[in-house]
């Protein structure tokens, strides 16, 4: 979506924050070029299903000019822990920078209400667009291009539901801890930490760092049940249910 105006300014990196990849960034630095900003947090599954579309874009323009910048702020107690977001980082082979929003200063500034939000700067530092949630990536994309002046074949879509105009249905909301029961959705996600085992539908699967974990990947919105119980050692802070796109029923025979 474009910036309701054309004056807002990019709020700067407050000091003594943690980076990872970069000692540090300053955003009056960055003028000149445009600046691609996300929040995100590593135990969320819409943050990990929006990942692969921003290292494409870190790899794919910025040789070209684009600057991608992470913000995390975690919303579970393990991605508070600034140790494990460095992990995280690590482990999800995030290459472009992260800021590490330990004080919720950035989330403030910005007045942000959820993950993933994306705020896209141009090369003067003024917002030139934004989206919250997932989605929206050849807008984005295409928005990018519109700043650096280039044209190129767009990130492929990774999942049906990612496509342009994809009619998605409402999932079921996520819920605390280990949760069985009926839901409605494309998928289902553990946010856990600790190590030992968590039991999805009696199997065993192994828990070895935090992190959000998927358990049942549908190829559309479907109905369905599931079964969680964390194990010793283990904690599940959350369920979670991502979209999945709404097939239409069958014609009725004539």
């Amino acid at each position: 979506m474009l910036a309701p105006r054309d004056d807002i300014p990019a709020p700067p990196f407050p000091g003594q924050l943690p980076w990872f990849n970069v000692a540090m960034l300053r955003m009056d630095q960055q003028i000149g070029r445009p600046v691609l900003v996300e929040f995100w947090d590593f135990c969320r599954p819409n943050s990990i299903r929006t990942l692969p579309y921003l290292r494409a874009w870190h790899e794919g323009y910025g040789e070209d000019g684009l600057r991608v910048v992470g913000i995390h702020r975690g919303g579970f107690p393990p991605s508070t822990d600034t140790d494990e977001v460095r992990a995280a980082c690590e482990r999800l082979q995030v290459p472009y920078p992260v800021v590490i929003d330990e004080r919720a200063e950035l989330w403030d500034f910005y007045g942000t209400q959820g993950w993933p939000a994306r705020f896209l700067w141009d090369q003067t530092g003024t917002l030139h667009s934004f989206h919250y949630g997932e989605g929206a990536y050849d807008e984005t994309e295409r928005e990018v291009q519109a700043l650096l002046g280039v044209e190129r074949e767009l990130v492929e879509p990774l999942r049906p539901e990612d496509e342009p105009g994809a009619l998605l249905a409402p999932q079921t909301e996520d819920q605390p801890g280990a949760y069985s029961g009926r839901y409605e959705a494309g998928g289902v996600w553990a946010v856990v930490s600790g190590q030992g085992d968590l039991r999805a539908y009696g199997a065993p699967l192994a828990i070895e760092h935090a992190g959000a974990l998927p358990i049942v990947e549908h190829p559309h919105h479907t109905e369905g049940v599931v079964e969680l119980e964390a194990g010793a050692g283990v904690t599940v802070h959350a369920t979670c249910f991502t979209p999945g796109v709404l097939v239409p029923p069958p014609p009725s025979p004539r």
